[in-house]
């Protein structure tokens, strides 16, 4: 059980909390509080709850890393007009993974003082089926489990794919009227999302879908948080200390697109297209804008990087800065991804026009898709990432997908929507379902159970 992987397929429970990249991270187990809240004032009435929760808190903290000690997972609304209810959730159990290092923190309101030796029963009443050749022995600080689980992957049953608010026509009308809105002025770029449902005829299994995900897109952060799973390639904000790391992506290419036996296409085709830097500057201009006011130094480079993921490219820059403190504080994460979000990446600029034209444009409420979703600690450590390529998982036979484009005045509808077929691909593989199911295609709502 040395690892995340191996851990969510030994699972009796199939509602784990998680947060995981590269065989690292946190996988939450049960739930003791949890914080609600909607509207404009979600973030900071998730961080007042918080600071309440923590006042006069007893903590043994032997292993002292970020995401030690008491924490909690949390998925906020992407707007404040959703009715989707943003949440922190506190589990009672956490298992993390860094650096070689593997620890349980168990969390409770009152009572019994926790042990090692009453979390690691805990979390065999977690497992399916505990054995001599899977029972993990609690690890201390600097060490690792030392027994390995056998990973279940699970049978997804047949599905169908359909459309959600808009179809495909629509949508490529939609992708007009944010072309024209920017050509009128005042809005230089807006980013337009849509959504696509998918029917099963048997219940899915959640954790099925985090490991698939995990396995699949390990450069990427795979999160659960409630019906809310996916595996994002950008992270928001992530705090260590006085140190704040983001990572921004803005302009796509499917690689899919990619001819046969060239080199350096996309080099070529995404570093060297106008539009799409364009896309990217504005994302860039608009995180460091808003992360100034929280920092010291603050760096980014002045060239994009191309990150090569398995469904896309993308251009991305990395920004990292060091927290000013304010009246001897510093910063926590959840603050800083009040100030932040939402980012151009999936919003636009103007943020406040872009925010507007969404919101008549799209026809349905985002929910938590494109908001922040992530984890923080006691101290203010937390790492958050935008929750893209991912779905909701709205009961055991249904999940809604969700994917968008950025828009600038160059942007050509088919293939924005293109675009969003690339991005939907993530959670259409985890889900076992047909890469491409086109509307004009014929096939369009089968799924393909092929191995």
């Amino acid at each position: 059980m040395s690892t995340p992987d191996g851990l969510l397929g030994a699972l009796s429970t199939d509602d784990p909390l998680c947060w995981l990249r590269r065989g690292e991270g946190l996988v939450g187990l049960g739930e003791i509080a949890r914080f609600q809240g909607t509207g404009p004032s979600r973030f900071s009435d998730a961080e007042q709850w918080w600071r309440k929760l923590l006042a006069g808190s007893d903590v043994n903290d032997s292993v002292r890393m970020p995401g030690t000690g008491p924490m909690a997972f949390g998925s906020f609304a992407f707007s404040k007009t959703s009715a989707f209810e943003s949440v922190l959730i506190v589990p009672e159990l956490v298992v993390g993974f860094f650096g070689g290092t593997v620890w349980l923190t168990q969390l409770v309101l009152e009572g019994t003082t926790p042990t090692a030796d009453s979390a690691l029963a805990l979390l065999l009443r977690y497992l399916a089926a505990p054995s001599a050749s899977t029972t993990p022995k609690f690890p201390s600080a600097g060490t690792g489990a030392d027994a390995d689980a056998t990973v279940s992957d699970g049978i997804i049953s047949d599905g169908t794919v359909r459309p959600g608010a808009l179809t495909e026509a629509q949508w490529k009308d939609t992708v007009t009227a944010g072309v024209a809105a920017i050509a009128r002025g005042g809005l230089e770029k807006v980013v337009l999302a849509r959504d696509v449902v998918a029917t099963f005829t048997e219940p899915v299994r959640r954790v099925s879908i985090l490991q698939r995900l995990a396995r699949l897109y390990a450069q990427c952060w795979t999160y659960g948080v409630g019906g809310l799973v996916g595996a994002t390639p950008e992270i928001l904000i992530k705090v260590d200390g006085s140190t704040a790391q983001a990572r921004v992506l803005a302009g796509t290419l499917d690689r899919e697109d990619e001819p046969v036996g060239s080199t350096g296409f996309a080099d070529t085709v995404l570093g060297g297209s106008i539009k799409q830097r364009q896309e990217h500057d504005f994302a860039v201009r608009s995180l460091v804008r808003q992360l100034a006011p929280f920092a010291s130094d603050l760096s980014f480079p002045a060239e994009p990087f191309i990150l090569e993921l398995p469904n896309v490219w993308h251009l991305a820059s990395d920004v990292t800065a060091e927290l000013a403190s304010a009246n001897g504080h510093l910063p926590s994460s959840l603050a800083l991804v009040e100030a932040l979000h939402p980012t151009a990446a999936v919003c636009g600029t103007p943020r406040d026009e872009a925010g507007k034209l969404i919101l008549k444009l799209e026809k349905m409420d985002r929910g938590p898709y494109a908001g922040p979703v992530g984890w923080l600690d006691g101290v203010g450590n937390g790492e958050w990432g935008i929750a893209l390529r991912g779905a909701v998982l709205e009961d055991s036979l249904h999940a809604r997908l969700f994917a968008g484009a950025g828009i600038v005045e160059a942007s050509d509808p088919e293939a924005e929507l293109a675009e969003t077929w690339a991005k939907f691909r993530p959670m259409l593989q985890a889900l076992n379902l047909r890469d491409h199911p086109r509307e004009t295609s014929p096939l369009y709502g089968v799924a393909d159970m092929s191995p």
